[in-house]
This record gives C-alpha cells, sequence and structure tokens, in this order.
C-alpha cells in the first residue's frame, strides 16, 4: 500500500477479509468492510449481529451498526478518525458496484483504486500449509472420480451424477463447491450446465469437479466413455492429453505463464484444432477458484515457486463431443508437484 501511495484499503469480501484475517463471515446485504490503514491499523465495520464473531476472529477494532441505522456513518466516522476525506483508498475487486458507489457518496473527495494487484500479489504465492490444503482437496477429487467410474450407468442423468460426486466428495470431508457433468453434445459446451439428461452406451462423459478443504479449493477434470469409444473420441483425447502434458512439461520458476499456453495450444493447432480450444490454459486457484496467476497469451508474469494454478487444455466440437483435462500443479524450484493424480493416457472406457 505504501509503494503504490494508497492510504486505505477496504477488504468486501469473505475471501479477501479470511485471507488477511481469518474472519470469513458473510454479511450477505448488509454493508461490512474491514479497513486496512497503510500505518497497519485494522477496522471492522460490521452488522452488529457478527459483533461476537467478529471478535473471536481476533479484531480490536469492531465498529457495529444495527438494522434500522444509516451504515455508512461507520465509514463517515473510519474517514475522520483515519484522515481519508482525500485519500487514496484501495477497494477489493470484488466489492459490489452499490456499496463502491456508498463509499464514494460519503467520500466524494477521495480517490477511490483497485486493490486487486496488491491482493493478488500476496495471495499468488502459497505457503506449503496452504499447499497441503490444496492437495488434501485434490486427493478427495481423485477418490470421488475413482468411485464414480464404478457407479454410472446408462440411464443415469448428468444431475444425478454431479450430485452423487458432491456426495462423494462430502463423505471424505470435503466442502464441494462446484460440479459440471456433461454428456454427448454437451461435452462440447466447456461451462455446460448439467441437465435431466440420461447418459447413454456411445457416449463421453464430461466431469469437472471440486471441493474445499480449509477454505482452499480443489478443480479436477476427467473425460470417460461408456462402452467401447470410436477412433475419432480415442484421437481427440490423446490429442488433449499431448497438449496437456507439452504444457506441464514447461512448468518452472523464470518461465512466462503465457509460454504454458502457447505450448499446449500449438499441440492442438499443429494437429487441425486450434479453433475448437477457445479459452485459457489454465487459472490461479487457492482460496478461490479463480485467481492469479492466469495461464493465459499476454501474460508474461514468470511463474515462482508456490504459485499454484490449473493447466487444462480442451477440443470442444459442437453437435459431438468435447475433451478436457485438467490438474492442479503448484510450481516447485525445479519444476512441479500435481496436486491430483495423472489422467490416464488413453480415454478410460466404462465396462456399461
Amino acid at each position: 500500500m505504501q509503494d503504490r501511495s494508497m492510504d486505505a484499503l477496504l477488504a468486501f469480501t469473505p475471501r479477501t477479509m479470511g485471507y488477511l484475517h481469518g474472519f470469513f463471515e458473510d454479511a450477505h446485504e448488509r454493508l461490512m468492510l474491514m479497513a486496512i490503514r497503510d500505518t497497519g491499523e485494522v477496522r471492522l465495520l460490521a452488522p452488529a449481529l457478527s459483533e461476537q464473531q467478529a471478535l473471536r476472529a481476533g479484531f480490536s477494532d469492531v465498529r457495529v451498526w444495527r438494522d434500522g441505522e444509516d451504515p455508512t456513518q461507520l465509514i463517515r466516522d473510519l474517514a475522520q478518525d483515519w484522515n481519508l476525506r482525500s485519500a487514496m483508498i484501495g477497494v477489493d475487486n470484488r466489492m459490489p458496484a452499490n456499496v463502491l458507489l456508498s463509499c464514494q457518496e460519503v467520500l466524494p473527495a477521495a480517490l477511490f483504486k483497485p486493490a486487486g494487484e496488491i491482493l493478488a500479489g500476496l495471495k499468488r504465492v502459497k505457503d506449503a500449509s496452504e499447499i497441503e490444503a490444496m492437495r488434501t482437496a485434490g486427493r478427495i477429487a481423485d477418490e470421488a472420480f475413482r468411485q464414480i467410474c464404478t457407479e454410472v450407468r446408462p440411464g443415469m442423468t448428468e444431475r444425478e451424477i454431479a450430485a452423487k460426486l458432491d456426495s462423494l466428495m462430502r463423505e471424505q470431508g470435503g466442502k464441494p463447491t462446484f460440479a459440471i457433468v456433461a454428456t454427448g453434445p454437451g461435452s462440447a459446451e466447456p461451462h455446460h450446465l448439467s441437465e435431466d439428461i440420461a447418459v447413454e452406451p456411445g457416449q463421453v462423459l464430461l466431469m469437472d469437479f471440486g471441493c474445499e478443504v480449509d477454505h482452499y479449493q480443489s478443480d479436477i477434470t476427467r473425460v470417460v466413455h461408456l462402452g467401447p469409444a470410436s477412433e475419432k473420441v480415442k484421437l481427440i483425447y490423446r490429442l488433449v492429453w499431448d497438449a496437456h502434458q507439452a504444457a506441464r512439461s514447461l512448468i518452472r520458476p523464470g518461465i512466462a505463464c503465457e509460454a504454458l499456453d502457447q505450448a499446449a495450444r500449438k499441440v492442438i493447432a499443429d494437429a487441425g484444432y486450434g479453433e475448437f480450444f477457445m479459452h485459457r490454459l489454465g487459472h490461479g486457484i487457492g482460496m478461490d477458484g479463480h485467481e492469479d496467476p492466469y495461464i493465459v497469451e499476454g501474460n508474461k508474469l514468470p511463474l515462482e515457486p508456490g504459485h499454484c494454478f490449473s493447466i487444462e487444455p480442451g477440443v470442444y466440437l459442437p453437435g459431438e463431443f468435447g475433451v478436457r483435462i485438467e490438474n492442479i500443479v503448484a510450481a516447485t524450484m525445479d519444476g512441479h508437484d500435481s496436486l491430483n493424480e495423472e489422467p490416464a493416457s488413453e480415454i478410460i472406457e466404462l465396462n456399461v
């Protein structure tokens, strides 16, 4: 903050406040802000409903408002106490517009700037305890995949399989965060919304899912086939696997994020399927499912040990099927560790 001449920072989301102070409370529609001064002072502006939780989390300065009162008075008081009326104030990138507009109305002479890069710079590099939580979440996802492969039967719907994945992760102590299940042509939609569509023999089944352990995320994508796969399905799967491995082989400190995207994309483009790989290669992951560093063309940020991110190339053939293979990896001093088991080099054919 001091390097950027920022006088204060306003954190809004439970994940940001949780990362900085271990306080993951969600105030929902009520105003709650964690204010950090460039001198290190911290104050929480919170609904009275959250006061005791905040004190237990270690806040020593908690200012509360009750339903029926004007919460912006707490912002006025903060500005008076910390001399912020014409200050430069950083805001959480995911602060809702109505909250930012309220702050701007109360402090019209202050300059509000995104604080996302400050926060991202802190969160990008994970320590050993953070990586271990993600490794545990990854193991839970791996086990859920192993088990679901023994339970999928023709006639089950995408939603039923997604619900079963959630159950399998919960049984192992994970907190499910999402599950995308797509079969047949739906697998060619990268962010398919699971529906009441039954899986049938002769179809691709794509599963993209994850869970949370100690506030840290997993994210995995696996593709299987119900019964024997066609030569085209086998070819596309192997192509995506080759692209996945091409990117993985380059991971090391100092290499630009975009170089991994370029390596995977070249494998797919050289095979004539470049137009069917329409998204970035990967995204950072930690407390948020998507965060820095993003593995995408144009991102020249060099990798550092402790960066955790997905490698997830895909080929999506509209009206036919799609294949995506995703592992979470952590960059190390001499390469990387995968936080998931290795994907199969050939598509798994389920015996149904």
